[in-house]
């Protein structure tokens, strides 16, 4: 059920959303009290930022190396980062990595691991598992006589060689070791129509289980045909989630099989080895459907949405939009349909459902919401969404109503980091993206016993003077705020349990008309009739209550 709005509450998203989009152009440009309360994790260049509702930096993290794409803030207070290296093969991924990097809270790096050879490297993502390992997303060079004997159409190697992707898991050892306790490679899955000379020679369409390797998606036939681009693991069902760009489909594989299950076709709790459990996207790839039948569009960051947040256990996804015309892109929510848990319903000859979206947002103009490469989506757990625009470097949350509740633009562009009120859109503040965000509620075990004083936000010449951090997590305190006469002719009187450090009063243009300091009295005398809105700051909290002036 879609949430309503009293018209105080329109009226205050209103009041914040226009007095920080008017006069900030990065950073925080909308704070409401209808976002959520949180901390927002990003990594740029060399740096990782942990900001709040107002981008002020609570925390930061610098490595040498500059970003591999992928961050986590781990519960214990660890940050677990990809990095850039060089790549000794050469291999053409854009978002290589190399190396996987563990630093505490206090910036210190603990564990370092390079995961790249003359035929690997890690691209993109890892992930922590709860067992303390990490799962690692990689690629590895499969030579084309390698891929001729596995089915590939000899007129589809314009790179004379085939990339292979895997999962690898790391168990971390000392302070720059790791031992290999687990894997799976798409290459031990394929299937082909081509060559019955060949390896995998069989019918596609009665293999949904397998991956065509002669599909070739948006990639022309070059070595990066598939461009895996995230790696997600879900404990309860002990599956993994993989995300394939360039083919336009997600999969599931079962993690809980041994490595020599992971290469086959049976074994594991789900009794088919390493095989795909499902996919959703694209079924023209595996022969069911035509084009019409398209859901994806080189998405990113398809995860499981998180136990006890609202639709708990469906698929969340950014749906970037490349490939269709017109290009635009949306977010979106599925359900993979099960007869048991982690067990996928599918019927002979058709496509893996469902048929449609639980949910889908875009712009309404559609065009005006577009990000081709990187981005991201998460459900939050007041039931808000917070979506990553990449390319843009474009974070915002929308409320339930589709309403932007909260609005932040990366200050941290390719010549460095810019100053409020430049525009990051010039020339020279361009490359601002971002890969993937996440955010953590302010409860997040990592937290517990942390300092978290917030300091400067990232930009230079930075202008906080219309953001506080508001959260309805203060609803309590608030209520036990009043102010009367209202409305009033002159005078308005305030109450309250804890003392006043200040209260300031704007009109609905934003702009500040009464300041006061530890006072109970606001003298309205001077100002024309109208609404007021005013900032009531109690033991470091901000409140804003309305004011009719008669």
């Amino acid at each position: 059920m879609k949430q309503k709005y009293s018209k105080l509450a329109l009226i205050i998203i209103f009041f914040f959303s226009v007095s920080l989009s008017g006069q900030n152009t990065v950073g925080t440009l909308i704070n409401s009290t209808e976002a959520l309360n949180g901390y927002t994790l990003f990594t740029v260049k060399k740096e990782t930022y942990l900001i709040n509702n107002c981008g002020e930096v609570v925390k930061q993290w610098t490595s040498n190396f500059p970003s591999g794409k992928s961050v986590y803030l781990l519960e214990n207070g660890n940050l677990l980062r990809a990095a850039q290296i060089a790549n000794p093969g050469n291999i053409m991924i854009p978002g290589v990595g190399g190396r996987i990097e563990l630093f505490n809270w206090d910036g210190n790096l603990i564990w370092e691991y390079d995961f790249t050879t003359n035929t690997s490297i890690q691209h993109h993502d890892v992930f922590p598992m709860p067992n303390g390992n990490v799962l690692v997303l990689g690629a590895t060079i499969m030579t084309d006589t390698e891929a001729i004997q596995l089915g590939r159409d000899p007129g589809k190697l314009s790179d004379t060689q085939l990339y292979n992707e895997q999962i690898v898991e790391l168990k971390p050892i000392g302070a720059n070791g790791a031992e290999v306790v687990w894997q799976w490679d798409i290459k031990d899955h394929l299937i082909q129509d081509f060559d019955p000379t060949k390896d995998n020679f069989g019918v596609i369409s009665q293999n949904p289980q397998r991956l065509d390797i002669n599909q070739i998606g948006i990639s022309n036939g070059g070595a990066n045909w598939l461009h895996a681009n995230s790696v997600q693991y879900n404990v309860d069902l002990d599956q993994i989630a993989i995300s394939i760009r360039l083919l336009s489909e997600f999969y599931f594989i079962d993690h809980s099989t041994t490595t020599a299950q992971a290469a086959s076709t049976s074994g594991g709790t789900y009794q088919k080895g390493g095989d795909l459990l499902y996919r959703w996207g694209n079924p023209v790839i595996y022969g069911q459907g035509t084009t019409v039948n398209q859901k994806l569009f080189t998405q990113h960051y398809p995860h499981w949405i998180q136990n006890g947040y609202p639709d708990a256990g469906k698929i969340i996804l950014f749906n970037n939009g490349l490939g269709r015309t017109p290009s635009f892109s949306q977010v979106d929510i599925v359900t993979p349909p099960t007869s048991a848990p982690g067990v996928y319903t599918y019927a002979p000859n058709s496509a893996y459902g469902p048929l449609n979206t639980d949910y889908t947002y875009t712009a309404q103009t559609n065009t005006e919401f577009y990000s081709a490469i990187l981005s991201s989506a998460q459900r939050l757990s007041n039931g808000n969404t917070l979506i990553c625009e990449g390319t843009s470097g474009h974070f915002f949350e929308i409320d339930t109503n589709e309403n932007i509740v909260w609005k932040y633009i990366n200050p941290v562009g390719i010549t460095g980091i810019m100053s409020q009120g430049d525009d990051p859109t010039s020339s020279n503040n361009k490359s601002n993206n971002i890969f993937r965000v996440k955010k953590y509620n302010t409860t997040y075990a990592a937290f517990t016993g942390k300092n978290l004083t917030p300091g400067l936000p990232i930009e230079t010449n930075p202008d906080l003077s219309q953001c506080t951090v508001l959260s309805n997590e203060n609803i309590d305190l608030n209520s036990k705020i009043s102010l009367y006469p209202n409305p009033t002719q002159r005078h308005i009187y305030l109450t309250t349990q804890k003392p006043i450090t200040k209260v300031e009063v704007f009109n609905t243009l934003g702009e500040s008309i009464k300041v006061t300091y530890s006072k109970n009295q606001i003298d309205l005398k001077d100002a024309p009739t109208g609404i007021y809105f005013a900032k009531i700051y109690v033991s470091g909290i901000v409140f804003v209550k309305r004011i009719v002036k008669l």
